[in-house]
């Protein structure tokens, strides 16, 4: 017999009960829901709406109940529908009557939304360490690598060089906001709903403040509708989790790029990639793959949220059940990929020479090319357009700007002379840009600096 069947004259249908059960995934917030039971059960205690003996043998019941599930002991059961349900009936036959006060100023509804945040604020935790290692190592790598020249690129097209340092220092920085993104979920989660009831409280005189502390919540929310009816805290945490997966598979588009032939910037360590069943020369970007492609699966965790929350009236509805699903399909898909995508990070190996042979051509120095004629004294749009022909001859006669004669150069203007030739050095050319942002040496110090102070603020 169902604990809320009390009203019913019949028992649900078998398919009822299927479509309705929850306990196959709300379950694991086993540990969540019977922290909240014993603290919800010790106000009730403290406050003299059940006697102080019974919720002190409740909270011992619940401190076994968490210890036998813990250790698998305990089955869970459809019969049971949900995780709440479970516990209060294992409780109630351990101890009986004084079981059956423990939900007592409480309802199901305000108990869930606990468990939510809870469970979300612990995982936003172990996902912020996670990404804090991955920038770590993004860091690592950086430090590593700043004098290993290549290509930078617009329209996947050689643009402008760069070092290797500077590029990984540009997705350092998008993490670094992923994690400032989460902080700020965080601060916004941690309220505590318990004590909102069904909907509109309770007639009890509960103490929400002394729960709240005890669960170790900043504060209590501040109404009882928004407290079982909210979930945007769910949807701004998974808003986070998908910036950061495109984040993620962005870097991945990259790592897959340069370990191509094509590239060859890159080789990944044997641990971190696979092979082929038919093809014995390969050796595939499996992993960054497999991040790019689940960053879809976090967007569509996302927006099945969306979808469910966009035209509920207050306060709860059972379409709020799915919520869980999504949620935490979203966190265990972020939590299996950060791990080993760091790790995929800090075993490659970097192919130098193949960076320095992609930068050497493209005429990406050919910016450097027209602000020398700029510094020169003449318009930049002048400089581009003689820079341009000069390209264009290049490209006819199979020459690089560094190849050409100053006889030739002076085809083109008279303005040219041999102190071009070091103008447009690819080391030049980096350390020329000394701005701040730029991969010049001392605003890329900078740069690796910020993000170690930040990872040091964060220790």
């Amino acid at each position: 017999m169902k604990l809320w069947s009390g009203r019913f004259e019949k028992n649900t249908d078998a398919l009822v009960d299927e479509l309705n059960a929850s306990i196959g995934f709300d379950s694991r917030m086993f540990r969540e829901d019977i922290t909240g039971s014993i603290a919800h059960a010790g106000m009730l205690g403290a406050q003299g709406i059940i006697e102080p003996s019974e919720a002190e043998k409740i909270i011992e019941a619940l401190r076994g109940i968490l210890a036998d599930m813990e250790q698998g002991k305990i089955a869970f059961n459809i019969e049971d529908e949900d995780i709440h349900m479970c516990v209060e009936r294992v409780l109630t036959e351990r101890i009986g009557d004084a079981g059956k006060r423990l939900h007592t100023a409480r309802s199901r509804n305000d108990q869930v939304a606990l468990d939510i945040r809870l469970n979300m604020k612990k995982e936003i935790v172990e996902i912020r360490h996670m990404l804090l290692d991955l920038i770590a190592v993004v860091l690592d790598v950086a430090e590593k690598n700043t004098d290993a020249i290549m290509p930078a690129y617009t329209h996947l097209q050689r643009a402008q060089p760069t070092n290797f340092a500077h590029y990984m220092m540009a997705y350092a920085n998008m993490l670094r906001r992923d994690c400032l993104r989460l902080e700020d979920c965080l601060e916004r989660m941690d309220e505590c709903p318990l004590g909102s009831g069904a909907l509109t409280s309770t007639t009890y005189p509960i103490d929400r403040e002394r729960v709240a502390r005890e669960l170790g919540f900043a504060r209590i929310m501040q109404n009882s509708l928004d407290g079982v009816s909210d979930r945007d805290f769910a949807l701004e945490m998974m808003s986070a989790l998908s910036i950061m997966m495109m984040h993620l598979s962005r870097f991945s588009e990259e790592i897959i790029l340069w370990c191509s032939w094509e590239f060859k910037f890159i080789e990944l360590d044997d641990s971190y990639a696979t092979g082929s069943s038919i093809m014995p020369q390969k050796k595939n970007p499996d992993i960054a793959e497999l991040v790019r492609g689940k960053t879809g699966r976090v967007y569509g965790d996302l927006f099945t949220l969306f979808t469910v929350m966009k035209s509920l009236p207050l306060a709860y509805n059972k379409d709020m059940q799915e919520d869980k699903e999504p949620m935490f399909d979203a966190v265990d898909t972020v939590k299996k990929c950060l791990p080993v995508f760091a790790a995929m990070l800090s075993t490659m190996k970097l192919n130098r020479d193949n960076m320095r042979r992609a930068a050497n051509g493209g005429f990406i120095n050919a910016t450097d090319c027209a602000d020398y004629l700029v510094k020169k004294g003449l318009p930049f749009r002048t400089a581009y357009t003689i820079v341009g022909k000069a390209v264009n001859y290049c490209i006819e006669n199979g020459k690089t700007l560094e190849t050409l004669s100053l006889d030739e150069y002076r085809r083109f203007s008279e303005v040219f002379d041999s102190d071009v030739y070091d103008f447009i050095n690819l080391d030049t050319c980096v350390s020329k840009r000394n701005v701040p942002g730029g991969p010049a040496e001392k605003p890329l110090r900078a740069q690796l600096d910020y993000i170690a102070n930040f990872l040091k603020e964060r220790e």
